[in-house]
Formats: structure tokens, C-alpha cells, sequence
């Protein structure tokens, strides 16, 4: 099963939101999921994930300030 999450033209700001908006509930679920874990292994492993998750998103916006036109994003969510 395939959920075709993002699919479509943006302007660079707009997608610049999506993008955002997206990695900061991807961040929150680690975030929840820290405050329930007691093993300190799977929270260092959720805490590398946020940072990664926070670096990546700064490279997009710095990327994406520097696009005057539109761009094309295309997410994909696929159930094995």
C-alpha cells in the first residue's frame, strides 16, 4: 500500500513550511517516545534521530532560501 503523501508544485516558502511542519512532528513522536522509554540505549538512539532530523532540516532551508521560483515535492508513505 502506497499513501502518496506529498505530491505537487510549491512555492519555496510553502514547501519550506510542509517541510518544516513534517520534521517537527517527526521530532515530537521521538520526543513522547523519550519521555516513556527507561532504556538509555533507544534514548540516545531517538536523540541522534532528533538531531540528524534538525540538521537535515536546516540544509533544506538554507537550500530553499536560496529559491526564487517554485519547486516540486513528491513524498511517498509505503506499508510493506
Amino acid at each position: 500500500m502506497n499513501i502518496h503523501l506529498i505530491q505537487g508544485e510549491f512555492s519555496s516558502s510553502d514547501a519550506l513550511e510542509l517541510i518544516t511542519e513534517l520534521i517537527h512532528v517527526k521530532i515530537k513522536f521521538h520526543e513522547n517516545k523519550i519521555n516513556t522509554l527507561s532504556s538509555e540505549e533507544d534514548i540516545k538512539s531517538r536523540e541522534t534521530k532528533i538531531k540528524m532530523l534538525q540538521n537535515e532540516l536546516a540544509a533544506v532551508r538554507m537550500k530553499l532560501l536560496g529559491i526564487k521560483g517554485n519547486v516540486t515535492l513528491e513524498s511517498q508513505i509505503t506499508l510493506n
